[in-house]
């Protein structure tokens, strides 16, 4: 079952990363695309497919892949489908420091500065929350302090635009907060990859002891299972694949959420067997949500971030509400 599930969301990921290739603000036949991908097109469309279309349609599908599978994991972990990588305060933390680079100019010094900003205030954030986790057995406690660690970074950013010291650098802050991957680059993403590879692989190895945890930490432990070292797998390869999405994209929001949330029925509610559908539909819903991004008739483009909270933020009040009522 799980391998049909991963085919059929992985053919309808190819379908829509093929879809972005083919249309924007001027539309290409899929035979003009398909001589693109294969090198043998003009030049104008070897730019446009190259430099442009594909950059960003692997980027939608990189960051919603790692928010994907981090949801998943901390969802297992946490034991609460409310729970997503921004529970942790990594991504806050990550474009707080992102934030910081803009306020004080350090991110013209080169293309790589500001997502380097990013993937170590998000392994800083990991660092803390890791460390508190080694010192409690509570699942609350780790809650509170990525909540305290979040709130915390949001307020800085605020007074950081606050003091903007002028209206492009205030510009530039709010850009990276409402998260988009537009003008994305290869080099942008070869950067992100080796900490989002190491996340992903972290998540992967710790998946089988999720299944465990499912029944209780007592439980696990009767199972054979270290939950000190369960839960730091879980933290640090959420952290890292987490800050690899930000350094790329910036913050965006509960994707982390709904991925798991709609997979979960089809799995049987198995933790373990959930990372890889959430990451192929994490990835799928931002690449859908980005085209959308492209085709609205807006004045000026739409972020990603706006986008993806209009449409998880419902769901996130209905998941809410129908754990209520349960």
């Amino acid at each position: 079952m799980t391998l049909r599930i991963n085919a059929l969301i992985g053919a309808a990921l190819l379908a829509a990363i093929l879809l972005a290739l083919l249309i924007g603000s001027v539309s290409l036949p899929l035979d003009r695309v398909i001589a693109a991908l294969a090198g043998q097109a003009v030049p104008g469309d070897m730019l446009v497919v190259w430099q442009i279309r594909l950059p960003r349609a692997l980027a939608a599908a990189l960051v919603g892949a790692a928010l994907g599978m981090s949801g998943a994991a901390l969802q297992g972990l946490l034991r609460n489908p409310l729970a997503e990588p921004g529970i942790l305060g990594v991504s806050a933390t990550a474009a707080l420091f992102a934030t910081f680079t803009i306020y004080f100019g350090i991110a013209t010094a080169g293309p790589l500065v500001l997502p380097l900003a990013a993937v170590g205030g998000a392994l800083i954030a990991t660092l803390l929350v890791a460390a508190a986790a080694l010192r409690t057995r509570s699942v609350v406690t780790l809650i509170l302090i990525g909540v305290g660690l979040s709130s915390f970074s949001v307020a800085v950013m605020a007074l950081l635009m606050n003091l903007a010291p002028n209206p492009f650098s205030l510009a530039d802050m709010v850009n990276w907060m409402l998260g988009t991957v537009a003008n994305r680059s290869f080099e942008n993403l070869a950067f992100a990859a080796p900490f989002l590879v190491a996340g992903v692989a972290i998540l992967l190895a710790a998946g089988r002891g999720l299944a465990a945890l499912s029944l209780g930490d007592e439980a696990a432990e009767g199972l054979g299972l270290n939950l000190k070292k369960q839960r730091l797998a879980i933290i640090l390869g959420a952290g890292l694949a987490t800050g690899a999405a930000v350094a790329i994209a910036g913050s965006i929001g509960f994707v982390g959420i709904v991925a798991p949330h709609i997979v979960r029925p089809f799995l049987r509610y198995d933790p373990a067997r959930l990372l890889v559908p959430s990451a192929l539909l994490g990835a799928f819903i931002l690449v859908v949500a980005d085209i959308g991004v492209r085709l609205l008739p807006t004045d000026s483009e739409l972020k990603l971030g706006v986008v993806a909270s209009l449409i998880g933020a419902p769901i996130f009040v209905w998941i809410a509400a129908r754990r209520r009522l349960a």
